[in-house]
């Protein structure tokens, strides 16, 4: 008989203060994503891939530090929900991601999404956080409020 793991969810509070601990005086956005992509993954279950696009060139992302499977390579600002989060500059919660237009499938596992831009301390775009599961409507407003904010915390200072 298969057992299965009882679902943990992130307790953002806590994770910000170890989030702060590890990446106190910290200014190299890359060791700081890798960091976040890292603790973000390991602390709640929902989490099947958790990672950063950024912003390389006008209107285009490459990826950058995740955890998980492969990640697609370039998401361009007009494609996909990372790309609507880089457009619109606003959090992006889907549901059901067959349902979104133009989603761009880089695992075929992946059910519900969140996106988050994020942003550096003069407001400037540097990248997308992406954190998707493999479960229906996994993310919720508490997800997007308590990511945010570790965001802020994290790149706001760069």
């Amino acid at each position: 008989m298969e057992t299965i793991a009882p679902e943990t969810r992130a307790d953002f509070a806590e994770l910000a203060r170890t989030i702060a601990a590890l990446t106190e005086g910290e200014d190299d956005s890359v060791a700081l994503m890798a960091t976040l992509a890292s603790e973000l993954h390991h602390a709640d279950s929902r989490f099947d891939w958790t990672g950063f696009y950024r912003v390389v060139a006008p209107e285009m992302m490459k990826i950058g530090p995740y955890q998980g499977g492969h990640g697609c390579l370039v998401i361009p600002f007009a494609r996909g929900v990372c790309g609507a989060a880089a457009r619109e500059g606003r959090v992006q919660i889907v549901d059901d991601v067959d349902a979104f237009p133009g989603h761009i499938a880089c695992s075929s596992s992946t059910r519900s999404e969140i996106v988050l831009p994020v942003w550096d301390q003069a407001g400037a775009l540097i990248g997308v956080l992406d954190i998707d599961s493999n479960q229906p409507a996994a993310f919720d407003e508490a997800d997007a409020e308590g990511l945010a904010a570790i965001l802020a915390q994290v790149f706001g200072r760069l």
